[in-house]
């Protein structure tokens, strides 16, 4: 017994066909004997001889006065060697167009699903070679059209929400939003009395499908209505998968508008839905973790959450591991080596190709204003010798920001640090804050001579005022 067979006994188990026994028993279990063995007959020639394996099963379907079960497990049969194996998708199409009548009464609900779900599978997993869109449509057309007839909303919607990511697959967005307009109609108009959670579910499924478009589609507008739509879907009970995709392709979207600490946030959560859903794609998500936790200047090691943890060794993790050591020890040439040298598992993700510069913008500044700390006056060609970096556009611009306050001589080539005017600037605030503390004081003696305070109203200047004026020599 295969899997399909498995799959039948399993779908078959608990459920009341309601026969009704008579007295020529016997020839139908002699009967159904023979159509079993030309059955398991015609399965043993599926790989040696799929044409005449073919012709066994189709003798199956014609031979049955009424539809059976074993009519529609050789039409399934049919159906995959059509496809699968002879890659026939037109004779496939028909060979599933039958199978389909059989749904409504010769089989279970839960076996016609289940095969249902397999075919629309294989049909749109690419399994048996490049498949015409038509065809594809085609598929999915005689499908719903069955359940419709069945009246089977819930496995409908499924059936759409399957087709919606197989056009997203493709990049068929045209296809894709014709498909989710359909999906958000039919949610709309469900029942008052279905499941609000089964509502919720779907709705964020659907949601999930929008997102990921737009994001590929580089409509940051709709990107975010569509997000903050997700995050306002309150009763429903989705895969973790489908919040992880949401999260992740929020991530994404704050790191778009550089808010790296809502991005690393939405990372996060993406990781540990991914996670919980046994995703590879939660190792991808884990390294866009650790990008944007080092965009944000954090010192916390992203890999010391018990989540984040038991991937710190993991190859594909390995070099965003040293990225990460070197970036919080400033190590900016030992940064770029590793990624130099680790090409396939950092920078061959476009993703993360975007950010790199930045991030070693970042590292570089910290690097080169750690360097210049000690000095009052300093070369260029020093600096770029002891950074290995063209060190005279970052320097203009972190003058600029006004992370360093000095001038660059371009006739002398030389970074010339005011230190002096860092001590006035310190000298202007303690000033400010001594004189808001004489106000104080002076308020305090009107309020006393006044008759409207006591001898507590009396203020003295704070401590640390003091120590300010100290500081400047005051």
């Amino acid at each position: 017994m295969d899997d399909d067979d498995a799959e039948y006994m399993q779908g078959s188990e608990d459920e009341d066909y309601g026969f009704d026994y008579s007295d020529n028993d016997d020839a139908n279990e002699t009967g159904s004997a023979d159509v079993e063995n030309m059955y398991y007959t015609a399965k043993s020639k599926k790989e040696d001889d799929p044409g005449q394996a073919l012709e066994e099963f189709r003798a199956i379907v014609d031979q049955e006065t009424e539809r059976g079960d074993w009519g529609f497990k050789a039409l399934k049969q049919c159906t995959k060697l059509l496809f699968l194996t002879l890659h026939r998708p037109t004779d496939a199409l028909a060979s599933y167009i039958k199978l389909l009548t059989y749904t409504k009464s010769a089989v279970t609900r839960n076996y016609s699903e289940k095969t249902i779900n397999g075919i629309l599978d294989y049909v749109g997993g690419g399994k048996g070679g490049v498949v015409e869109v038509d065809v594809l449509e085609r598929f999915y057309a005689a499908t719903n059209e069955a359940l419709e007839e069945a009246k089977n909303e819930r496995l409908s919607v499924k059936t759409n929400l399957k087709l919606a990511k197989l056009w997203l697959d493709r990049k068929e967005y045209g296809r894709l939003q014709k498909i989710i307009r359909e999906l958000h109609a039919a949610t709309r108009v469900a029942m008052d009395s279905e499941d609000q959670s089964q509502r919720g579910t779907q709705l964020l499924e659907i949601y999930a499908l929008e997102i990921q478009m737009h994001n590929e589609m580089r409509n940051v507008k709709k990107l975010k209505e569509i997000y903050n739509a997700s995050n306002n879907v309150r009763s429903a009970i989705p895969h973790p998968r489908i919040m992880g995709v949401i999260k992740e392709c929020g991530g994404k979207m704050w790191m778009g508008e550089r808010q790296w600490s809502l991005a690393s946030s939405d990372f996060f959560e993406s990781f540990r839905n991914y996670d919980e859903a046994g995703s590879p794609q939660r190792i991808q998500v884990l390294k866009y973790l650790v990008l944007a936790n080092m965009l944000t200047g954090s010192e916390v090691n992203p890999f010391d959450s018990q989540e984040t943890k038991p991937y710190k060794s993991d190859p594909q993790i390995k070099a965003m591991t040293d990225l990460v050591d070197a970036y919080q020890r400033r190590e900016v040439h030992l940064a770029e080596r590793i990624l130099k040298d680790n090409r396939s598992t950092i920078m061959d993700d476009a993703f993360i190709r975007l950010y790199i510069g930045e991030l070693l913008r970042s590292l570089r500044t910290s690097y080169l204003i750690d360097l210049i700390k000690p000095y009052t006056r300093l070369e260029l060609s020093f600096l770029a010798k002891a950074s290995y970096i063209q060190v005279e556009e970052l320097l203009i611009g972190l003058i600029l920001e006004g992370k360093v306050d000095g001038r660059i001589d371009q006739v002398g080539m030389r970074l010339e640090l005011d230190r002096t005017q860092a001590l006035e600037k310190k000298r202007y605030a303690a000033l400010h804050s001594w004189t808001k503390a004489l106000e104080e004081v002076h308020a305090a003696v009107i309020a006393k001579t006044a008759g409207r305070g006591t001898s507590d109203t009396f203020m003295s200047i704070p401590p640390e005022r003091i120590a300010d004026f100290r500081d400047i020599g005051l």
